[in-house]
């Protein structure tokens, strides 16, 4: 059966190839006009809701839009010429491939024409066949078990769809398509056995294959690149009604209206999504989005609670922050001159002008935050775990299990197939794009921009860098010498501004090397030319993500890991390019510097999202309402409305998944410095799914519905970061913020041998940790400014851990230092092993399929086998009784004369 399918669908295609490769060459030795076979043109005579050709009977399918040349008022004749005949030839060789067509010309502008094109039962069924569409066998007769929260029922029942309003949809056994077994599938209605989605997936796979030009042996073909060269305005399948009231059609589902009711609308924002509606309106590959965005907020629940929880401990025990009251005290900080920051300009100051953002700190800097560190690298376990579990539901109930074996070539990849190659396993000849080493060259070339691409965005960070070590010496003085800022200076000092100022300038940064690099990904993954969408999709997303992780956390890196940590100190400070001082860290540390960088990094992108993804297509929907005639909406067909709809973009999807990764990366890269990171996203995805809804809904065409398995390559670049996550928020407790030294001093350098106290205690930590300098060891080039608060003062402070001059060994590491450090390394070293070790005993006792879902799916499986060997048997009896009447009959004709 298998041999002979494949030898069907070769004479299949041989036969569809030489009707449209006679249509082609005929157009390509043309030189005058010709009158190709086109599709008549009808005129508009139903309802503004229909869905059906003007016949009322024949569905429509997909809609292509194109302007009338004839009637275009330009001097470009031979390029409409062109234009006019591809379009006909491609029309010509869809009714060659049997779908039928039907223009229309607009309502509102006679230029604009509308092609609805419908595929027949026996399209739909050949080409069911050879996409090895799965279609249902039987209704599924397994009882769903009980859930074990009968108590919560009234709760979850809340919080779930009105099952009245949408129903649930009815589930089957299914097994890909075969023409010739048809009597073995569950045909009730033929009009009703493929859905909507499901005809439009067919017909596009159609339309993507057709050719319309061959030149020099290269064919040229597919919709989109008539739609990208304008020959074309715009293809897509049809909204089934208004998304404001229902369609007045009786046979019309309404589904895009139920989907606006129950999951786009505000008043269901506390609802959960009806994720089979969607999958089945909009296909697997946006349903599957929407499943694990909502899992995704629903885990940030547990996290965001946890992080209030930390951050209210930080809050609350901010008045017994021993160290931020020394900072503030006037007898310790304010009599604590320190030395200045930079060369020249800068000036000598007081400790106690820190004492706003000390007390700050104290807030984000608590034991609360270790513990939440240690949770939230749990907790992405969890996540992760619990969601390859609810994908491989998923991966079950919609019918997905194998669909990585039955994904098709893409058209541009097949368009390039030039090169004549034996395959291993079949022994059989296969075309390829290019040969091995072509293969090579591109995956080189492709290599090298990226990697130009990521040493341009580190250009950019060190730009940043050189900003904030050149912008620190202008506040340094500027600030000070302004007329009444001390109330100003009590929150504004120089390290706050040049913080707020660089981490704008860093934003809009980031995003202008967002939007250009998009394109050049773009460019460099169709040069690469993968084989499959899956695989296409997946080579984007690996570039896009390294380039946006460099570009989104390069800053954050540099401020947890980088700033404050080589500056030697006064007399010997460190210079980058030899010209401009490393900058130093609040004395406090630089935890709060990088807790402002992500605040204004995920606040802006939010908002930036929003204006780009919502405000944007709402705005362009409207101007386009008001371009057109008042009322007409009322007489506009269906297809028109949607034509004045926005496109989506094919990587619109992807770009809602990078969007989310992104924001997953800064949950937990960096939620050591910002226990409210999880609260912000939640709030942020809650907002989000709804406004996803809403745009897609109401302000985009109808997608052309895709299948998919899960959710690509997002899977494991979300491992790889929650694996990095464990290092760099256990290196931000070790080095960014001060806890470790505190708890040295506390444990060790508060009592003797090394101090002075006669219990354990956080008094005199500031004096402890600020290392004295004598300002006659300044030298010129590093010599602060002399009108400034140093007084008579021979001395100043600064922040490290070193010998006092006049030690014999002074200015070099004290104790204290290797101390810290030691404690440093083994905090690092014990919280990564412990946390991984959690991890991966998560990973292991948690399957990634559940084993009520694997009895599932080897249940269904024998269930179908058998269905399918029965008929099989049924049709073998059957066959094998009608051949023994025939035998016996002939028989007993033969046998009856002689024995007469």
């Amino acid at each position: 059966r298998k041999k002979e399918k494949e030898n069907l669908e070769k004479r299949t295609s041989v036969v569809l190839e030489n009707l449209g490769q006679t249509i082609i060459s005929d157009l390509g030795s043309l030189e005058s006009q010709q009158d190709f076979r086109t599709p008549e043109f009808e005129e508009f005579n139903g309802k503004s809701d229909s869905l059906f050709f003007n016949d009322g009977q024949r569905r429509i399918d997909f809609v292509l839009v194109y302007e009338d040349e004839s009637r275009k008022e330009t001097n470009k004749k031979g390029t409409n010429e062109k234009q006019r005949r591809k379009r006909q030839a491609y029309e010509s060789n869809l009714i060659c491939h049997g779908l039928q067509l039907e223009a229309t010309r607009s309502v509102l502008d006679d230029k604009r024409v509308f092609v609805k094109v419908h595929a027949p039962w026996e399209v739909l069924c050949t080409y069911a066949e050879l996409m090895h569409i799965k279609l249902p066998l039987k209704p599924n007769d397994l009882k769903n078990r009980s859930s074990a929260f009968g108590t919560l029922n009234w709760f979850t029942k809340v919080l779930s769809v009105d099952e009245s309003i949408i129903k649930p949809e009815q589930e089957f056994f299914t097994a890909p398509f075969e023409k010739n077994r048809m009597n073995d599938f569950y045909i009730v209605d033929r009009d009703a056995f493929f859905n909507p989605a499901t005809r439009s997936r067919i017909v596009y796979f159609i339309l993507s294959r057709v050719k319309y030009q061959v030149i020099n042996s290269v064919s040229k073909f597919g919709i989109n690149r008539l739609v990208n060269s304008g020959i074309y305005k715009a293809a897509f399948p049809l909204h089934d009604c208004k998304f404001r009231r229902q369609s007045e059609d009786p046979s019309c589902p309404n589904e895009r209206y139920l989907l606006y009711r129950e999951w786009a609308h505000p008043r269901s924002i506390y609802k959960k999504q009806p994720l089979d509606l969607i999958r089945k309106y909009y296909g697997e590959k946006i349903g599957i989005y929407f499943a694990w965005l909502g899992y995704y907020t629903q885990m940030l629940l547990l996290a965001a609670v946890v992080g209030v929880a930390c951050f209210l401990y930080g809050y609350l025990n901010q008045d017994n922050c021993t160290w931020s009251k020394e900072v503030c005290h006037p007898d310790i900080g304010g009599k604590i001159i320190m030395c200045p920051q930079c060369d020249k300009h800068c000036p000598f100051w007081k400790l106690n002008i820190t004492c706003e953002s000390s007390k700050k700190l104290c807030i984000f800097d608590s034991f609360g935050t270790l513990i939440f560190a240690v949770f939230m690298g749990v907790w992405v376990t969890l996540f992760l775990e619990f969601w390859k579990r609810r994908q491989a539901e998923l991966e079950y109930e919609w019918d997905t299990v194998e669909l990585q074996q039955e994904e098709q070539a893409r058209p541009e990849y097949e368009a390039r197939c030039t090169h004549i190659v034996i395959n291993e396993i079949t022994q059989e000849e296969e075309r390829i794009p290019f040969t091995a080493w072509g293969k090579c060259l591109r995956i080189t070339l492709c290599a090298s921009a990226v990697f130009f691409w990521i040493l341009l965005i580190i250009a950019s960070v060190i730009g940043i860098i050189v900003y904030r070590l050149s912008v620190f010496i202008v506040f340094s003085t500027q600030l000070k010498n302004l007329n009444g800022t001390d109330p100003i200076q009590k929150y504004l000092t120089p390290q706050t501004a040049t913080s707020i100022t660089a981490s704008i300038i860093s934003f809009i940064i980031i995003m202008i090397l967002n939007t250009i690099y998009e394109r050049v990904a773009i460019m460099i993954t169709n040069f690469e030319l993968p084989r499959t969408q899956t695989d296409y999709e997946n080579s984007l997303t690996m570039k896009m993500f390294l380039f946006q992780f460099v570009n989104y956390y390069s800053s954050c890196f540099y401020i947890a890991f980088f700033k404050g940590k080589f500056v030697g100190y006064p007399g010997d400070p460190v210079y980058w390019l030899g010209k401009y001082r490393n900058e130093e860290c609040d004395p406090g540390g630089c935890l709060l510097e990088l807790t402002t960088q992500l605040t204004i990094i995920m606040g802006g992108k939010a908002i930036w999202n929003n204006i780009q993804e919502v405000l944007l297509p709402w705005i362009m929907n409207l101007i386009g309402r008001f371009h057109r005639v008042s009322g007409s909406e009322k007489i506009t067909p269906r297809w028109e409305q949607d034509y004045h709809l926005q496109p989506m973009g094919k990587l619109g999807l992807f770009y809602e998944y990078l969007e989310m990764i992104i924001q997953f990366g800064f949950v937990t890269l960096f939620v050591a410095s910002f226990p409210l990171a999880p609260l912000l996203a939640l709030v942020n995805n809650i907002l989000e799914i709804r406004v996803d809804a809403w745009k897609l809904t109401t302000q985009f065409r109808r997608l052309v519905p895709e299948k998919a398995q899960d959710i690509g390559a997002w899977q494991p670049i979300m491992q790889g970061i929650a694996i990095l996550a464990v290092v760099t928020n256990a290196m931000i407790i070790a080095f960014t913020s001060d806890m470790i030294p505190r708890l040295v001093y506390y444990w060790s350098f508060s009592v003797p041998p090394y101090g002075n106290h006669t219990s354990y205690t956080m008094d005199g930590y500031i004096n402890n940790t600020l290392s004295i300098f004598k300002v006659a060891d300044f030298k010129n080039k590093s010599k602060g400014n002399p009108y400034s608060e140093q007084g008579n003062h021979t001395t100043c402070r600064y922040r490290d851990f070193r010998y006092p001059p006049g030690h014999p060994q002074e200015y070099k590491h004290n104790i204290y230092y290797w101390h810290v450090i030691a404690a440093k390394l083994a905090f690092i070293i014990v919280m990564e092993h412990l946390i991984y070790s959690v991890k991966f005993f998560i990973s292991y006792a948690i399957p990634d399929v559940s084993k009520r879902t694997k009895s599932k799916i080897q249940r269904e499986k024998y269930l179908t086998q058998k269905l399918l060997r029965e008929n099989h048997l049924k049709d073998m009896t059957k066959n094998m009784g009608v051949i023994a009447e025939r035998m016996i009959e002939a028989v007993d004709n033969n046998l009856r004369p002689k024995l007469e």
